[in-house]
C-alpha cells in the first residue's frame, strides 16, 4: 500500500514528537508499505538516509521529503497538495489541519493524536475533522486521551475507527544487551550500583528529584542520558559538588539501549505537571512516554511516578510506583530494590515479557487493520 505521512516536526531533531513520528513511519515501512514522509524545510541542513538511520535508530529506508513553504500554516495545505499528487492509498498525519484538508481532497485519512486540540482554532479544526464526511480514523496514544476527547467532543467517531495505540519500542534493539556491569564498562562508567534516567530535561521530568536522590545516595551512580545542550550545561553547573551525578547530553537513539542496560534501576520521576518540548502545556494526564516502553524492553527494575495514565502500561508486577512529590518514598523504594537483587530480577523479567505487546510494527498493523477496505 502507498502511504504518504505528514508531520510538522523538524527532521532531524531530538524532540520527542520528531522521534515518535520517525519511529511510527519506520514501522509502516517495516511491515511492507511504500512510505513517504513529508516534513517542513527547517534551518537545519537536510540529512541523508545513513545519518537519519543512525540518529533515530532506523533500519528500513523510506522516503523523507522536505517541503518548502512560506509559513507553517501554509505547510499543512502544501503538504496535502503534495501528498495528493503522489496518489496514495491513504495519508497518515499528525497535524489536525492536514487531516481536515486531506478529507476535503477526498483522501482516506488516519490522524494520530497525542494531545487535546489546543489554542483558539485547534478545537474548531477537530470538530471539522469529526463532522466532515470521508474515510477517517483516529489513533490515540492513551485511553485517558480518548476519554478526554469524548468528554469534550462527544462520540467523535464510530468505535471501529478510534484505535488505542500506545507508543512503542523495537524489541530487536534490546535482545542482545549485556548485563549492567558489562554495559557500564563499555560506556566507561564506574562499577558502582547505577540508576539511569533517559530523555529530555524539560520541566516536570523529575530532574530535581533525580538530583536529590543522588545527594542522599552518594555510593550510587546516577546517570541522565539525553537533553538539549543548554539544559545539560545548566544541570551540570548545578551538580558540580555532587560527584556521583552524570549528565551525558544527547545520545543517538541507536546508542540509548546501552545506557538503559547499564542501570540496576531505571527511573521515571515525572511530576504531576509535565512540560512539553514547546515549553507550554501539561501532558501528565494523557502522556505515553517512549522511554517507558524502552525501559520495559531493556529488562530492568523500574521506579515510576504514580500517575494514573502510567497504570495503562505499568503495573505492580513490572514496576514500583511512588508519589512524585514524596522524596522519602523514592529513597525507600530505591534502597529496597538495590538491596534486593531477586526482586529486581522479578520486575525485570516481567517487564521484558510485557514489552512484547508494544512493538512499533504490531502497533502499525493494528492502526491500519481493515481501514482502507472499510473506508472504501
Amino acid at each position: 500500500m502507498k502511504i504518504v505521512a505528514i508531520s510538522g516536526s523538524q527532521v532531524p531533531s531530538t524532540v520527542a514528537n520528531s522521534i515518535q513520528a520517525m519511529k511510527a513511519v519506520h514501522a509502516l515501512a517495516q511491515i511492507g508499505h511504500d512510505v513517504t514522509l513529508i516534513v517542513p524545510v527547517s534551518d537545519q541542513p537536510h540529512s541523508n538516509w545513513k545519518d537519519l538511520a543512525k540518529f533515530y535508530g532506523l533500519q528500513i529506508q523510506f522516503q523523507v521529503e522536505y517541503l518548502p513553504s512560506a509559513s507553517r500554516r501554509l505547510f499543512f495545505l502544501s503538504a496535502v497538495r503534495r501528498a495528493k499528487s503522489l496518489k496514495p492509498d491513504l495519508i497518515y498525519v499528525w497535524p489536525l489541519q492536514s487531516a481536515v484538508l486531506g478529507l476535503m481532497n477526498g483522501l482516506p485519512v488516519i490522524l494520530e493524536m497525542h494531545d487535546l486540540p489546543s489554542g483558539r482554532v485547534g478545537p474548531l479544526w477537530f470538530r471539522y475533522f469529526r463532522d466532515f464526511k470521508g474515510s477517517k480514523r483516529v489513533t490515540i496514544i492513551t485511553k485517558a486521551l480518548g476519554d478526554a476527547l469524548t468528554e469534550r467532543y462527544g462520540s467523535y467517531l464510530r468505535r471501529a475507527d478510534v484505535i488505542l495505540a500506545p507508543n512503542g519500542v523495537e524489541p530487536e534493539r534490546f535482545e542482545q544487551l549485556p548485563d549492567p556491569v558489562i554495559a557500564r564498562h563499555l560506556l566507561g562508567l564506574t562499577e558502582a550500583p547505577t540508576v539511569v534516567c533517559t530523555g529530555h530535561l524539560y520541566a516536570g521530568r523529575g530532574v530535581d528529584l533525580f538530583v536529590e536522590l543522588a545527594k542522599k545516595q552518594r555510593d550510587v551512580q546516577f546517570v541522565w542520558a539525553g537533553g538539549k545542550p543548554e539544559d545539560v550545561e545548566t544541570w551540570k553547573s548545578k551538580t558540580t559538588a555532587i560527584p556521583n551525578v552524570t549528565f551525558t547530553g544527547f545520545v543517538h537513539n541507536g546508542q540509548l539501549p546501552m545506557y538503559q542496560a547499564a542501570a540496576d534501576v531505571l527511573l521515571m520521576p515525572y511530576s504531576r505537571e509535565i512540560g512539553i518540548s514547546s515549553g507550554a502545556g501539561n501532558s501528565a494526564q494523557i502522556s505515553s512516554p517512549m522511554k517507558m516502553f524502552e525501559y520495559l524492553a531493556t529488562g530492568r527494575a523500574i521506579i515510576a511516578s504514580d500517575l494514573p495514565v502510567f497504570h495503562e502500561v505499568l503495573n505492580e508486577n513490572n514496576a514500583v510506583f511512588c508519589p512524585p512529590e514524596k522524596l522519602v518514598a523514592w529513597e525507600g523504594a530505591l534502597l529496597a530494590l538495590l538491596d534486593n537483587p531477586v526482586r529486581r530480577e522479578e520486575l525485570a523479567q516481567q517487564a521484558r515479557v510485557d514489552s512484547e505487546q508494544y512493538s512499533w510494527t504490531e502497533r502499525a498493523k493494528r492502526i491500519l487493520d481493515g481501514f482502507v477496505e472499510v473506508g472504501r
